[in-house]
């Protein structure tokens, strides 16, 4: 989820500072070259002032004109600025550079119109700093009884504007950089703060549907919502552990309180076939039914302890295990003429021992009912990263599509195998099992014919452990 928040956060900041950074900016160019275009129009007043007085006799004669020439050409001298005096017809009353004349299209030319109109000229377009070329004119009208008689005229260069408004540019980028990465430090911490009991909560929910009904969320930090959807959570899960404790509690009683009435009445059977004549198939039937219903009660009191107890997990070599295992029940597939190869390699994993050797009996022992005389049921254990397996496979009759989602299902037994003996509860017990050490069983379709049972085990040690 963070990698979805932190981007959103991220995009969202960046969209801020731009929005503020491009303002910013624009705002720092005009006002420096606003500084700048002050800054000529007191030089163009200045010269104006002078410009006042000069007459119109030729240049040598006027002492005014001559300094006012002497000015100009300083000031381009030491500024590089070209500036200069023109009549109303454009003729040139004083230049500095000599020989400067004003083109009769451009800024200066526009400048120049305005100011014999009796105003200031307005201010020139907004230089950027990728305009190598641009330059500032400025105009400010020589007036003379009421009258504008001539016009001052400032070309000056942009370098030193230029470079002015982009070293301001680089330190907003600067001080923009420096924002982002303190906004992204600080999403960090938000995003941290906001899914940390989203993350426990969800590590919560996990251990519970892997059976460790007795995990809980601890309800502090992150905001008030999720603290109280942390409280809600355990409420909700200590009356879900309620509710299957009482289920479990009750199968287990009702399994427990049944045993002692039924072996009283297998007892009785026994004593009534004693007066019955021997072979007599009413009897016989009647302690069969008794028997398969003695089976069924202890299935379900195993259930009901299966689900209930925790389980005892350790480093397991499940290579031997498993090979016991095999070695255990050789005897009865010999029996029945089934062929119980194992290959077993040497490989460790988390397991409660008791639970695995149950579950793997469970298994080994449904794939020799439904396995035919000749055939074989094969038990390899092998490693797969960061997870071990034992597979069971068999050359049985196997089951349809529909019958692989159904099985583990308690009581579920195929219609095809009503007349096997069993319960329909060794696989479910199988499970729970091995779900609470955090093992899985999975069944899939054994090529040509047949089952194959896969029991994955942890090969990582359990958070805690």
């Amino acid at each position: 989820m963070r990698t979805r928040l932190l981007p959103l956060l991220i995009v969202l900041m960046a969209g801020v500072l731009l929005a503020l950074g491009f303002p910013l900016a624009v705002s720092l160019a005009a006002a420096e070259q606003q500084r700048v275009v002050v800054d000529r129009i007191d030089d163009a007043a200045r010269f104006a002032a002078l410009a006042q007085f000069v007459t119109e006799n030729e240049p040598g004669i006027d002492e005014r004109r001559s300094a006012l020439v002497g000015e100009l050409a300083s000031y381009h001298d030491v500024y590089d600025i070209r500036a200069g005096v023109f009549c109303r017809d454009h003729r040139a009353m004083a230049t500095g550079p000599a020989g400067w004349t004003i083109p009769r299209s451009g800024e200066e030319y526009r400048a120049f119109r305005e100011a014999l109109a009796g105003r200031r000229s307005h201010d020139p377009p907004q230089v950027w700093p990728w305009q190598p070329h641009a330059r500032l004119a400025v105009a400010s009208p020589v007036v003379r009884d009421g009258d504008v008689v001539a016009v001052v005229v400032t070309d000056s260069p942009t370098g030193q504007l230029r470079s002015r408004i982009l070293h301001g540019w680089l330190l907003i980028v600067a001080g923009e950089s420096a924002a982002m990465l303190l906004a992204v430090g600080a999403a960090f911490r938000l995003t941290g703060w906001v899914l940390r009991p989203v993350r426990v909560l969800d590590a919560v929910t996990h251990d519970i549907a892997t059976g460790r009904m007795n995990s809980r969320v601890a309800a502090a930090g992150g905001p008030p919502e999720l603290r109280r959807l942390a409280r809600s959570f355990n409420e909700m899960a200590d009356n879900v552990e309620e509710v299957l404790e009482q289920q479990r509690a009750f199968v287990a009683d009702a399994s427990h309180q049944l045993r002692n009435p039924l072996a009283a009445l297998l007892l009785r059977i026994e004593l009534l076939a004693l007066e019955l004549p021997e072979g007599n198939e009413e009897i016989a039937s009647v302690r069969t039914e008794g028997k398969r219903l003695a089976q069924v009660l202890d299935d379900l009191l195993g259930l009901a302890l299966a689900e209930h107890a925790a389980a005892d997990l350790q480093l397991t070599d499940v290579g031997a295990l498993a090979c016991e295992r095999v070695a255990a029940w050789r005897p009865l597939a010999e029996e029945k003429g089934v062929r119980l190869t194992g290959i077993l390699a040497a490989v460790t994993a988390w397991a409660d021992p008791v639970a695995l050797s149950s579950a793997l009996d469970a298994v080994i022992d449904n794939a020799l009912k439904f396995t035919p005389e000749g055939e074989e049921v094969t038990v390899t254990a092998a490693s797969n990263g960061e997870t071990c397996t034992v597979v069971v496979s068999d050359r049985g009759p196997g089951l349809t599509e529909d019958e692989l989602t159904r099985i583990g299902d308690r009581f579920w037994r195929s219609n095809r195998h009503q007349n096997v003996k069993g319960s329909g509860l060794g696989l479910s017990i199988s499970r729970a099992l091995l779900a609470a050490g955090g093992a899985s069983i999975a069944y899939a379709p054994h090529e040509p014919h047949g089952l194959r049972v896969t029991v994955t085990l942890p090969r990582t040690a359990p958070h805690g452990i």
